[in-house]
């Protein structure tokens, strides 16, 4: 081999052996939640502790579906959500419900069954606890392996406007991020910030997002500020209808979290 030949000599460029896994694949498949155990890899036993998961998904591809639940509550901004637990919640917010209704969706989830509560409904005031519920809820269910979003309705339907998904995303890939992946999908603030002036697009949405995941036995648990009539006035009766079949609700009755702790003089 002369100088010349041997100075162009890399190994990391050179062709590889039909079917040979090198480290810089191994790491970008580890990072897109593939499962090497099809590869005859075992996975990364630092990352197995901690994780009860159900028999058909490996701890790779869990790692990647907490990962994706982490980056929709950064991107809603609830970052200090994260740290919620049922054991945190306060009796009135309701955690023995929300763990009992996880366990069912897991269990539904083992069994390739439906779930017999599809939507789970957590109603109350402004400063109740109901983003700290359901971000408890997705914190829980990420840590079982469930693929779990949260996504404001009002976040949605904005990137479901033509140039309005983020970072170059279409119109499909946001709808396929939210309706057809999760496992399991947290819509916060159900018509929160809706007007008359847009019904026509709104029910039209939130229609094919409700009517698809319920078509596909996807869970989808909502938090609202409005009671029924008030949800019913901006969806309309029949896309309530749907919400409200197989459903739990949950009101959540308690003190205002956001309100000062001492009056203020204004």
């Amino acid at each position: 081999m002369s100088t010349m030949t041997a100075g162009r000599f890399i190994p990391e460029r050179e062709p590889k052996r039909l079917f040979h896994v090198t480290n810089s694949m191994l790491a970008t498949l580890r990072r897109g939640g593939a499962d090497l155990s099809q590869l005859g890899i075992p996975a990364l036993p630092d990352k197995e502790d901690g994780l009860e998961l159900w028999e058909d998904v490996a701890v790779p591809k869990a790692n990647a579906r907490a990962l994706a639940w982490t980056n929709s509550m950064k991107a809603a901004n609830h970052d200090d959500y994260l740290k919620w637990r049922f054991a945190d919640l306060d009796d009135y917010q309701r955690p023995k419900a929300l763990q009992g209704w996880l366990d069912s969706l897991v269990q539904a989830k083992k069994e390739r069954a439906r779930p017999d509560t599809m939507h789970f409904i957590v109603s109350g005031n402004i400063g109740s606890g109901k983003t700290t519920m359901v971000s408890a809820l997705g914190n829980e269910a990420a840590s079982r392996g469930l693929l779990v979003r949260l996504v404001q309705h009002s976040t949605y339907l904005a990137w479901r406007r033509p140039d309005g998904a983020p970072d170059g995303m279409s119109r499909y890939e946001v709808r396929r991020r939210h309706v057809e992946d999760p496992d399991l999908l947290i819509v916060d603030e159900l018509c929160g910030e809706m007007d008359s002036l847009q019904k026509e697009f709104v029910r039209r949405e939130t229609t094919d997002l409700v009517g698809s995941r319920l078509a596909s036995g996807r869970p989808t648990a909502f938090s609202t500020n409005l009671k029924g009539d008030g949800i019913k006035a901006i969806l309309g009766e029949r896309l309530l209808s749907r919400i409200e079949d197989r459903v739990y609700v949950a009101k959540v009755v308690g003190p205002d979290r956001r309100a000062p702790r001492r009056t203020l003089d204004w």
